[in-house]
């Protein structure tokens, strides 16, 4: 699931909860354990870099708010 380009920050953030919670109460074997683990970094890694770009846009749109059209100076 975690290399589908077309997954949503909430997927992947629910799969994070769904792996944690699997991996938590022991029920895996040791092989799907460490699937899951794998599987989970990735959508750590995922999740960080959707975080890490929403940010960018963020700060993108609240240093410059001049070039949203704004009439400070007039």
């Amino acid at each position: 699931m975690a290399t589908k380009k077309n997954i949503s920050f909430e997927q992947a953030l629910s799969r994070l909860e769904e792996i944690a919670a699997g991996l938590e109460d022991g029920s895996m074997t040791l092989e799907a354990s460490l699937k899951a683990y794998e599987e989970g970094i990735a959508l750590v890694g995922f999740c960080e870099k959707t975080l890490a770009g929403a940010k960018l846009r963020l700060t993108e749109h609240t240093e410059k708010p001049e070039e949203s059209g704004g009439t400070e100076n007039g």
